[in-house]
């Protein structure tokens, strides 16, 4: 009842339509695919098994570390894909990193993919920043090339 008088006091008569959310991709299509990897080495760190989220990288895949520390100094740290599944560990914690607005671009057998994350230890916010993947399509199937991500643990959204 009162949106047809505000409507009518603004002069409109028809409601405006809203933006199209941007949903993450259904897995059966090309997005999906792409994203396939990533949510398996996501899965990797919640359940702290190293050997899922290598087997969601390429042998040769690297992974590079921006860091901002509590002191605002910087560091960038680039290291393989063993190194990077090395630091995954068993533990009580529950890790938990979610893509908040993943924009994926697909050019025939690569594809990027770019999103502010938040990562949760145990559902409280940890550190957030954003993730860039670079991915490769060989035999069909999406591999992570490299993962590139910043981290801070200032200006972070409530999980």
């Amino acid at each position: 009842m009162i949106l047809p008088l505000l409507l009518a006091a603004a002069g409109q008569t028809t409601p405006t339509k809203l933006p199209p959310a941007n949903p993450l991709p259904p897995p059966t299509s090309e997005e999906g695919q792409v994203m396939a990897p990533i949510n398996a080495l996501f899965d990797g760190l919640a359940r702290r098994d190293p050997a899922i989220a290598l087997a969601a990288m390429r042998p040769d895949a690297t992974a590079t570390a921006a860091n901002e520390k509590p002191d605002g100094t910087r560091s960038v740290r680039r290291m393989s894909a063993t190194d990077f599944a090395a630091g995954i560990k068993p533990g009580p914690e529950r890790f938990e990193e979610r893509l908040t607005d993943p924009a994926v671009e697909i050019d025939g057998d690569i594809a990027m993919v770019w999103s502010p994350y938040v990562f949760l230890i145990d559902g409280k916010v940890h550190h957030c920043g954003v993730d860039h993947f670079d991915l490769v399509r060989e035999g069909g199937r999406w591999k992570v090339a490299n993962v590139t991500w910043s981290s801070r643990t200032t200006g972070c959204p409530a999980a």
